[in-house]
């Protein structure tokens, strides 16, 4: 039983990551038929954030109420940005391309992140390309099995691929005005999607790097998350009351219109979230990428299950390359990371929670510093809610 409860809160992160791919998958399939219903994608993000933000701010007001005193207008600024790359921009670039394509191939995108944060990285000087090492070699060569795995996704078809067959389509009755799916077989409005899905991997990547930099100085999950909804879902109603004059599109019925919104804000952007920020905080960005490519199993299986969405063989060629180049990335990255963090020794060697500090520590970026280190008990009670 000893070795049961020793276990047990070490896969406590995995868990995790699962549980955020599955309400990934679930967030795809929302988004496509809130979006088959007719529903403006914009007053869907809109909307999405003002649901997260009823959710985020009670938490954050009640479990982390020291935070409001350090909140100071860097801190605020840093949430307009995360709320705009992360939220209204992002989220808006991701539903139009899921619109456009299909939830697989948006969450095959998805994958591209680690790369896409390699080129940014190296763009802004935070990323060495050192190819002269092994991991800087493994760091380009799995961009360039990414890239063009996504290459083989947009522009070859291929033969149908058709592993099961249930006789479900929930796209199926379109409403007149709703958006065109991947079935019309546009292939402008394929290849613009997967512009548009490129650009929301971009944002996302963004995002990241901002709150990174922000739970630094400001150390609280709960309110950074719930600024990051405030912003987004203020961005997201003015860019929507700017652009669409049919007062009707705001009205929620007892339709999917708002199953949909209720679960992208309160499963999509408040927990997982959260979820993900937790997962960062306990074993690092690395290890919460590892699980993207479940994510991508999931919504192929859900799509093609519920959606009638079809498997073409470039889909299933491409997606493998994504995934590769993914893993190829972050081993080289996780050797880059290894090699940082021998030579910077841990004040506690004997602590086994100081090597997954450490890791977080020595990333890419100089000027990043530990969230851990600066991230205690006394700061906000998630800890111990958590564990």
């Amino acid at each position: 039983m000893g070795r049961i409860a020793n276990i047990v809160p070490g896969l406590k992160p995995a868990i995790l990551m699962v549980l955020v791919q599955v309400i990934f998958a679930g967030i795809n399939v929302m988004s496509k038929l809130a979006a088959n219903d007719g529903m403006n994608l914009r007053i869907m993000v809109a909307y999405r954030f003002m649901f997260a933000t009823v959710v985020m701010m009670p938490l954050a007001l009640f479990l982390e109420r020291k935070s409001l005193r350090k909140i100071s207008w860097m801190v605020l600024f840093q949430a307009f940005l995360c709320g705009l790359f992360g939220g209204s921009l992002g989220q808006g670039l991701y539903l139009q391309s899921l619109v456009y394509t299909s939830a697989t191939f948006v969450s095959a995108m998805v994958n591209l992140s680690p790369a896409v944060t390699f080129i940014l990285g190296i763009c802004f000087k935070l990323e060495k390309l050192a190819i002269g090492t092994l991991a800087g070699k493994a760091k380009v060569l799995g961009t360039l099995i990414g890239i063009g795995g996504a290459m083989i996704f947009i522009f070859y078809k291929g033969i149908d691929i058709t592993i099961w067959s249930t006789n479900v389509n929930l796209l199926h009755h379109r409403q007149p005005g709703g958006s065109p799916g991947h079935s019309s077989n546009d292939t402008g409005k394929f290849i613009l999607g997967a512009f548009l899905g490129l650009l929301s991997c971009i944002s996302f990547v963004l995002w990241l790097i901002i709150q990174a930099k922000m739970i630094v100085k400001f150390p609280y999950h709960y309110s950074t998350t719930a600024l990051m909804c405030i912003m987004g879902s203020i961005q997201g109603a003015v860019f929507a009351l700017c652009t669409e004059k049919d007062s009707s599109q705001w009205k929620l019925g007892w339709n999917v219109r708002l199953l949909a919104v209720a679960y992208l804000g309160i499963m999509g952007s408040a927990l997982m979230v959260f979820m993900v920020s937790w997962g960062v905080h306990l074993r690092g960005p690395l290890y919460a990428s590892i699980f993207n490519p479940l994510g991508l199993v999931f919504v192929a299986i859900v799509g093609s299950l519920l959606l009638d969405e079809k498997l073409h063989l470039g889909s299933v060629i491409g997606a493998v390359l994504i995934v590769m180049g993914l893993y190829v990335v972050l081993w080289g990255k996780g050797k880059e990371l290894k090699k940082m963090n021998q030579l910077v020794p841990s004040s506690d060697t004997n602590s086994p929670e100081n090597g997954d500090i450490e890791i977080i520590v020595t990333s890419s970026d100089d000027h990043n510093t530990s969230v851990n280190n600066n991230y205690t008990s006394e700061d906000s009670p998630m800890e111990k809610d958590m564990n």
